[in-house]
């Protein structure tokens, strides 16, 4: 037996890869299937099942490309209706690959079909979950995503995930090894641990939602309490995971067509695409096609294209480094955004040598940002998380989250300059894009973010530990 944890960073994803003499399951692969076709290949081996823990909102999973291409049944837990062909598993179904065994074990709660996959050894032992989003390290799955399918509060969802925790996962012996979908970085949970892999009796001993004296009424309040509102686009890719989606290789194609500096300009007005820039911030910051918007591919780019662009439906057209536009279709695909209609030949540089109109961006460095915000006590606005902002900031800041920017903008003044930061400065310069492109071109970016701040005598107040912050 052999299982294998795929974990992707962008997303704080994690698939898995079971293999046993000869037979295969993947659970919860992401679009791109490749590696788990050419992984199979090498071991000799048949992908016979695909294990959908639930409709995920966050990804757009590569389940239906990877049966039609191996021609493996897809599997989801009992309620589940699909637009493909699939198997809806009844709670307690046991699945057979190669030596060992996976039991459906029905845990509703996240959403209504979730399902946590118990794999029992070649003995026959309990050896590990796959929980989805039902169970993280340190947390479990928010209950407010299936409302509107659901018909149920999320409070009435959180008490449906207070029984399937209490009736089906605690019950499991404290050395049954627990593989989750996320870890720390994804909107799904709230406090997941940076850990990826861990034992359920230790997740018993720590993690607050599998506290053996707690009330139903506990449970409730505590799993509900600070959630933040969950991405547009999440609804949205729960429905290609239901009902279905484009193959990959034609979305690549589509959004692979490259575009003279003339055809571009043409297409973002014929169209009202996004002009979406990829680069680095840095390169970002000294010049950019004027209306784009900067998310850099060398970070948490696809959550954040999903929670700023919003609607998978969105044309775009790409700015990208050499040699990375079918990473950034790729990469943008795992969040359902297919409609990439092409992009910058040659890159900024080959606008600029078109003596093309540039924008560009002002930074500076914490001291000079110290020295200025002393001396014309303008406006600073931190578009950190919330639980950054609450572990410490500066004392006369105003806290907009990026996440929430475009429901903000009336608090950013017009008549006179402001200053923008983040922690480190992909956010703020991502935030600054924004700004720039709804009109607002007084203002200045704080490079380094928080992190160099911290270095200058500006107020901040004391600093708090983020665990201890409800």
């Amino acid at each position: 037996m052999n299982i294998e944890q795929i974990y992707t960073g962008c997303l704080a994803q994690g698939a898995y890869y079971i293999e046993s003499n000869g037979e295969v399951a993947i659970i919860d692969p992401l679009r791109e299937i490749d590696d788990y076709i050419k992984r199979a290949e090498k071991d000799g081996a048949k992908i016979k099942y695909i294990f959908e823990t639930h409709f995920h909102a966050d990804f757009v999973s590569g389940h239906v490309t990877l049966a039609e291409q191996t021609g493996a049944t897809i599997v989801y837990g009992p309620t589940a209706k699909t637009g493909f062909e699939s198997h809806t598993a009844t709670d307690g179904e046991v699945f057979k690959i190669g030596d060992i065994t996976i039991t459906a074990l029905h845990t509703p709660g996240h959403t209504m079909e979730s399902t946590t996959y118990l794999l029992k050894d070649k003995e026959g032992k309990d050896h590990c979950i796959f929980s989805g989003d039902t169970l993280f390290l340190g947390d479990v799955g928010r209950p407010d995503l299936a409302q509107k399918a659901a018909t149920m509060t999320q409070e009435e969802l959180a008490g449906i995930l207070f029984d399937s925790l209490r009736t089906k996962i605690m019950p499991l012996a404290d050395d049954v090894t627990v593989y989750p979908a996320h870890g720390a970085g994804s909107a799904c949970g709230k406090n997941m641990m940076k850990e990826t892999v861990d034992t359920l009796g230790n997740q018993k001993r720590m993690n607050y939602a599998l506290r053996a004296d707690m009330t139903r009424e506990e449970f409730i309040q505590e799993v509900t309490d600070g959630l933040a509102p969950p991405p547009a686009y999440f609804p949205m890719n729960v429905a290609m995971n239901r009902d279905g989606y484009e193959n990959l290789d034609r979305v690549i194609a589509k959004g692979s067509r490259a575009l003279s500096p003339a055809e571009f300009e043409a297409a973002a007005n014929e169209t009202e695409a996004v002009i979406l820039d990829t680069r680095h911030q840095s390169n970002f910051i000294e010049g950019f096609i004027p209306q784009s918007i900067f998310i850099g591919i060398d970070d948490a780019f696809a959550p954040w294209v999903g929670a700023l662009i919003k609607d998978v439906k969105q044309p775009i057209l790409l700015v990208a480094e050499a040699g990375r536009v079918e990473e950034v279709i790729t990469r943008m695909s795992r969040v359902g955004f297919d409609n990439t209609i092409g992009y910058l030949e040659g890159g900024f540089e080959a606008w600029k040598a078109d003596n093309r109109e540039v924008d560009s961006l002002r930074s500076i460095p914490a001291n000079e940002f110290e020295q200025e915000v002393t001396e014309n006590k303008l406006p600073v606005f931190d578009m950190r998380k919330k639980g950054e902002w609450d572990s410490s900031h500066l004392t006369d800041a105003t806290h907009v989250c990026l996440s929430g920017i475009n429901e903000h903008l009336a608090e950013f003044p017009k008549d006179k300059n402001f200053y923008v930061h983040c922690a480190g400065g992909y956010r703020s310069v991502i935030a600054a894009s924004i700004l720039k492109m709804r009109g607002y071109h007084n203002l200045t970016d704080v490079a380094g973010g928080y992190d160099a701040i911290q270095t200058t005598h500006l107020p901040k107040t004391e600093e708090v530990c983020p665990s201890t912050l409800k």
